[in-house]
């Protein structure tokens, strides 16, 4: 393959990207709220928190669903301390999975569909690149951006709740090895699952709104691991992550070798 043509095609639409209003916002506002607001206020007033009717019931609940040794170390700590750690460690997890998942989908959504907006389409499809590396380059363009996004999250995250929780835990508890895990482990194929879900729907709608809609269904993975945990039926830890990151990466495989079998430029001009 052409790298060089790979790097200019990505350089290419990553200025797109960062030119266009409608992709940037919602890949800064997303964050902002999910990883600084949310957790931020949550870590803040979990004290005014666990003294709420039925706190006590609601996170016995939870305890019950998770290992033994798990249950032993939340039995030392206090009410506001457990709702803390429940919450900023466990239940954001997989909400943090929302943010490469979004923010791949966003790109790639205005891959080819956007092309075909800008009626910038025609010529890029007759550019000197084989299609394999037209289709790594749409690729590219999006999976860097999530993870510089993701990562970028993380950071805030951790400083947030730490600095927010830092009166009721009196020390530094985020992150540990679970939160580790999720981000060098799950976060990357969350992405790759995202924007490889979304080149296919993209190449094949005419608008970046219509390619978005469809394709942010690939976001449901995430929300059953979410409900599953507040229901009770499963509680993540590492071992769960290392085997979800583990189906992602599957996907992401069978579907990237599905779309390079099925992706061809000529269909494309064809629909034009």
């Amino acid at each position: 393959m052409n790298w060089r043509a790979i790097q200019a095609l990505a350089r290419r639409d990553l200025l797109v990207v960062l030119r266009s209003k409608g992709i940037l916002i919602p890949m800064i506002v997303l964050p902002v709220i999910m990883m600084v607001l949310l957790p931020g206020g949550i870590a803040l007033f979990a004290p005014a928190i666990a003294d709420a009717p039925g706190a006590d019931a609601d996170f016995e609940m939870m305890l019950q669903a998770m290992p033994p040794e798990q249950q032993a170390r939340y039995a030392a700590m206090s009410l506001d301390q457990v709702m803390v750690e429940l919450l900023v460690l466990h239940f954001f997890a997989p909400m943090f999975l929302i943010i490469p998942l979004m923010v791949a989908s966003t790109i790639a959504a205005n891959s080819f569909a956007g092309e075909k907006e800008r009626k910038t389409l025609e010529a890029l499809i007759y550019t000197p690149t084989t299609d394999t590396e037209l289709l790594v380059g749409k690729l590219l363009t999006a999976w860097i951006p999530a993870l510089a996004v993701t990562l970028v999250s993380f950071v805030l995250y951790g400083v947030v709740v730490n600095a927010a929780a830092w009166p009721t835990m009196g020390r530094v508890f985020f992150p540990n090895l679970m939160w580790m895990v999720l981000v060098i482990w799950v976060a990357p194929p969350a992405a790759g699952l995202g924007l490889s879900a979304m080149i296919l729907v993209s190449a094949k709608t005419n608008s970046f709104q219509e390619a978005y809609q469809i394709g942010s269904v690939v976001v449901l993975p995430v929300v059953l691991l979410l409900l599953g945990q507040v229901s009770g039926v499963m509680y993540l830890s590492i071992g769960v992550l290392v085997i979800v990151g583990l189906v992602f990466w599957l996907i992401d495989a069978a579907i990237l070798w599905y779309s390079a079998r099925i992706f061809h430029r000529d269909e494309m001009i064809a629909r034009l």
